[in-house]
């Protein structure tokens, strides 16, 4: 086992930066590869991360989903259901499923546009902070407008994610500035959610009041109010980060793949496929932690039961033995060659996956319109040091004449 030629450290100033780098070396040398320092092991080929993203036998959710968490060793009571295995898993998805069907997405599709235009329509052309400005507002905005979140509230929501998230350098387990920020998140959705109780709406938190479940027993229930808590801090944080960090990163990427952007300009039909490029080119969320369940032996490493095993899908994204040019940005790639992993894999692919997608095409054809030709102050980048997102806290940029 390669432990001393390559380091992989997902809470250091390097991983935070750029880990692709580091993702080759590790796919190469150490594709098992184990933390002392951290006491983890990590898969990063595609074929392992996919195959075991299937696996939650294996692979459990159970016990969270970040290192933190899965140390623990116990199984998570509060983490809602992205840290669930099946059966209960299923009973929750099920029930978000009948929620975020097709049909209900793209009803929302006039209000993703008007509130993209209207944070796009406030910028200053001449220059404006992309992320700050634009990608990091309208994301939530969406969310907690189809939750019912009060007009007042909604950018909350967004500035209690950015520090839950929040690590500095070295830093595992959440700050205790983090976890206030978690905590009042959490009171604030319950006492929403009790206050909702009494006067029921068209939006999402009203329908999981009025939804029931499949419980243990076979017999269906409605949900309580901390269950719903733990859907809507989920979602807010899925809505928030997600568009905010793939924007962003395609406010950077397409500056410095200038031909690509051309493309889109000649072809908008080429939007769509932008969008999934950059989901597998630099993905918002760079790897899930799952908890070992039985000892498994691969590529000659065994990893005992009951370790946290990282499932680096942005290095499986980047796996030459699965994508052709895998470190080339193209909008064009035949998308048949691989699974995208860029929203997850397996049952717990991204929940708002259709959402996401549909937020992305309609801002990234609005930027079309807006900059069409661009700059981007480099000086002035700044990347956000997060639990396993990746991505831009600050894009300054100026639209050329």
């Amino acid at each position: 086992m390669s432990t001393a030629t390559v380091v992989f450290d997902p809470f250091s100033e390097d991983f935070f930066n750029s880990p692709y780098e580091i993702y080759r070396r590790m796919r190469e040398e150490a594709p098992v590869y184990y933390s002392e320092q951290y006491d983890f092991y990590a898969l990063t080929r595609h074929e392992d991360v996919a195959a075991a993203f299937k696996d939650h036998e294996t692979y459990s959710s159970a016990y969270g989903v970040d290192l933190a968490q899965v140390r623990k060793g116990h199984v998570t009571e509060h983490g809602g259901i992205i840290a669930m295995d099946p059966p209960a898993h299923r009973r929750m998805r099920s029930l978000l499923n009948r929620v975020f069907t097709p049909r209900a997405i793209e009803a929302r599709r006039e209000l993703v546009t008007e509130t993209i235009d209207r944070y796009l329509s406030a910028v200053d052309p001449a220059g404006f902070d992309f992320v700050q400005e634009f990608s990091a507002l309208f994301p939530v905005e969406v969310m907690t407008i189809m939750q019912g979140v009060p007009a007042e509230d909604r950018q909350q929501i967004r500035l209690w994610i950015d520090d839950f998230l929040h690590r500095e350098p070295g830093e595992v387990e959440m700050s205790e500035a983090g976890l206030k920020s978690a905590i009042d998140m959490s009171v604030y959705y319950y006492k929403l959610i009790k206050a909702r109780r009494d006067n029921l709406g068209p939006d999402l938190l009203s329908k999981l009041i009025e939804s029931e479940i499949e419980r243990e027993n076979g017999e269906m229930g409605p949900l309580n109010n901390l269950e719903i808590t733990e859907f809507a801090v989920l979602l807010g944080g899925a809505g928030a980060e997600t568009v905010t960090k793939l924007l962003g990163t395609a406010a950077v990427v397409f500056a410095q793949n200038p031909d690509q952007w051309e493309l889109l300009l000649a072809d908008r039909a080429k939007v769509p496929f932008a969008v999934e490029e950059l989901l597998r080119y630099e993905a918002p969320a760079q790897y899930n932690v799952r908890r070992s369940m039985r000892e498994v032996t691969l590529h000659g490493v065994t990893i005992p039961a009951g370790k946290p095993v990282f499932l680096v899908g942005g290095s499986a994204n980047r796996d030459p033995e699965a994508w052709t040019d895998p470190d080339k940005f193209d909008i064009d790639r035949d998308r048949a060659e691989a699974q995208n992993l860029g929203l997850g894999y397996g049952i717990h692919s991204c929940l708002g996956a259709a959402l996401a997608r549909l937020e992305s095409t309609i801002a990234l054809d609005r930027m079309l319109d807006f900059m069409p030709r661009y700059e981007v102050d480099w000086s002035g980048c700044k990347r956000v040091n997060m639990q396993n997102v990746a991505g831009w806290s600050s894009v300054p940029v100026r639209v050329l004449p």
